[in-house]
């Protein structure tokens, strides 16, 4: 077979290029003014460890606004956001999946005072690690105390933002979670809401360097799901098992919503309960493999 012809270079290519590179410049420093200039004066006025988080949060959550607005200003891309005005109630677990580095300044950008199980390394990252600890973000190290801390925020009213895959999703490949969000779900959440991120055409993806960007400019389409709730599952079956069926029916409503064509996205998925729960799962039972979970 004839390999397909190169797609030819759109959008102001250059441009975008060089904007490209600004934008990583731009939230280098400002993760670093974060951490020097704006987290340091906020621990002086006076309230409680949550109050300092809260004010971290929402400095966060204003300056990724201001990224996202700046990236689509000067072209890199586009965005249309569905349903965020349902993200950030207390108890809710907003799970995602993963497709690019951007995903996790989306949510974080559109929710003002949320939790979020980010990658152990980024706690190491001179640019990063400032931020993660002002909020109290959770840091994946992958242990029974990680869990337990998971759960015990969203008891105590927190949202909680969480990649299930544990990392970004490779090229031309589907979503693939581990249970880790499930059983953090199944004993915390009040409600489990799945978020489903499209992008077009892919970038940014693990191990691809900030200068390869694509033809043209990427266009992201991110959907707000029905509510589950952890329930259904929890009160049918024991944990594990609860647990497991969670995660093939997640398996199942992201492949659907993600191999949808793009005209139907957006419609109500099959709704989760004991009677449908079988035709939920996903065709292949998943492979035991180690809960973890962050971005």
């Amino acid at each position: 077979m004839t390999p397909a012809a190169p797609q030819a270079r759109q959008d102001f290519w250059l441009w975008r290029l060089f904007a490209t590179g600004m934008a990583f410049t731009l939230f280098g420093v400002g993760g670093l003014l974060l951490r020097l200039l704006v987290f340091p004066p906020q621990r002086l006025i006076p309230g409680s460890a949550a109050d300092r988080q809260r004010r971290a949060r929402r400095a966060l959550n204003g300056t990724f606004r201001c990224f996202i607005r700046f990236m689509v200003r000067v072209g890199i891309l586009t965005v249309e956001f569905k349903g965020a005005e349902r993200l950030g109630r207390p108890g809710q677990m907003i799970l995602a999946n993963h497709p690019s580095l951007l995903d996790v300044v989306f949510l974080v950008g559109h929710v003002g005072n949320a939790n979020c199980i980010v990658k152990h390394g980024l706690a190491r990252n001179p640019f990063m690690r400032g931020p993660i600890r002002s909020a109290g973000y959770i840091t994946n190290d992958e242990s029974f105390d990680m869990f337990d801390r998971a759960a015990a925020v969203l008891r105590a009213g927190e949202t909680l933002i969480v990649f299930p895959e544990g990392t970004r999703t490779p090229p031309d490949s589907l979503p693939r979670f581990h249970r880790g969000a499930c059983a953090i779900a199944l004993r915390g959440a009040r409600v489990v809401t799945p978020v489903v991120i499209r992008m077009n055409p892919r970038s940014l993806t693990k191990g691809e360097p900030w200068y390869r960007i694509p033809p043209c400019r990427m266009r992201y389409t991110i959907q707000v799901g029905e509510d589950l709730d952890p329930a259904t599952w929890s009160d049918a079956h024991p944990l594990p098992i609860a647990g497991r069926r969670m995660n093939d029916y997640l398996h199942a409503y992201f492949e659907a919503e993600l191999t949808r064509p793009a005209a139907a996205a957006g419609a109500p998925g099959p709704a989760a309960g004991p009677d449908n729960e079988h035709a939920q799962q996903a065709p292949q039972v998943e492979p035991e493999r180690d809960e973890s979970t962050g971005n």
